[in-house]
């Protein structure tokens, strides 16, 4: 399933998946009209609501049970295809014009990974931009940060000259647990979400001088995550993906997960001392290719005006656009901030 966390015209918040045909099927509607359809329940609204609960994380913290119920709804859904009415009248399918899609989960805790594929790293020592990582970096990422699809990353002028893009494979728990080990990581792991660490690199330079990344990575909106969950079903090996991010059309990053310098339940594994709840986010790093450490930094660096597309292959493209200050707040922003 591919799931999604939408707004309808009324700015209701649901859950859905998405369709073959490329519409999205409230998930917890559509399993009402299951159980009242298919198990003859007479509480079916009661029932959906605990089973297949109209918020993203709530349906992680429900474990296989939910995400199975989720399956059930959405096969119910697709076989009554335009005969599919809310037990109450109320839609179950909507047109993706119908729609505004957000970021899917507003995760508890976002355990952030640095330097686990190498090829950045080295591209990092290289421009003189380094941190040193044995054999890898965890900090948490700001979730009040977190933006969905097509949702602007404002530019805070006044804070930073070099706003920089970073394409990451994410993973979603779907239970809680603490200390366990790389072989039972799997049980762990309910599905995959782009991410792009959007970071300002003149503060990050400042911040490794301590070796604590936080406020370059934290700021309001630099955290795009979606377009939506893939849960594990639908990808054999997320240790076997292509990646690409692209600037206005041109590729800037473009590798693969499998360059990884350690395999994805190892470092859920590794991170499992701190413990998970259902529905945290873990980033796995970023690839080679970032504006910083390419040849030309200042003509590669974000501006206002470019467009952000993230793409890993069985998963989707994550778009963002970037925008100034005035355009998202209609005034100029603050005085310039000094970087010291």
């Amino acid at each position: 399933m591919r799931l999604v966390t939408f707004e309808d015209r009324s700015h209701r918040r649901r859950i859905g998946a998405l369709t073959p045909d490329n519409c999205f099927v409230d998930l917890n509607t559509a399993y009402a009209l299951y159980l009242r359809d298919v198990e003859k329940e007479s509480t079916f609204h009661r029932l959906a609501d605990a089973r297949v609960p109209p918020e993203m994380r709530s349906l992680f913290q429900g474990g296989d049970i939910s995400l199975d119920a989720a399956r059930k709804a959405l096969q119910h859904a697709l076989a009554l295809g335009e005969r599919a009415v809310g037990p109450s009248g109320e839609p179950v399918v909507y047109r993706h014009d119908e729609v505004r899609l957000r970021a899917p989960i507003q995760p508890k805790k976002f355990f952030h990974t640095a330097g686990n594929f190498r090829e950045h790293h080295e591209e990092a020592q290289k421009a003189g931009f380094s941190h040193p990582v044995l054999p890898w970096i965890v900090f948490f990422q700001n979730v009040d940060a977190i933006i969905g699809p097509d949702e602007p990353v404002i530019y805070p002028s006044h804070l930073t000259e070099e706003l920089d893009y970073e394409l990451e494979l994410a993973v979603v728990m779907k239970k809680s647990g603490k200390h366990f080990t790389p072989e039972q990581a799997w049980d762990y792991i309910g599905g995959y979400v782009i991410f792009n660490d959007v970071t300002a690199r003149d503060i990050q330079r400042r911040e490794m001088k301590s070796g604590v990344f936080s406020f370059c990575k934290g700021i309001d909106t630099f955290c795009p995550l979606g377009p939506w969950i893939v849960t594990v079903d639908e990808i054999a090996n997320p240790n076997n993906l292509a990646m690409e991010l692209r600037v206005n059309g041109q590729p800037r990053q473009r590798s693969h997960s499998s360059k990884m310098s350690v395999t994805l339940p190892q470092i859920v594994a590794n991170y499992s001392p701190m413990g998970y709840s259902a529905g945290d986010v873990l980033s796995t790093g970023t690839v080679s290719g970032v504006a910083a450490f390419s040849g030309d930094p200042n003509a590669w660096y974000l501006k206002p005006g470019d467009v952000m597309e993230c793409e890993i292959e069985g998963i989707g493209v994550l778009r963002n656009p970037v925008i100034s200050w005035k355009e998202a707040y209609g005034q100029d922003p603050p005085p310039r901030r000094p970087i010291t």
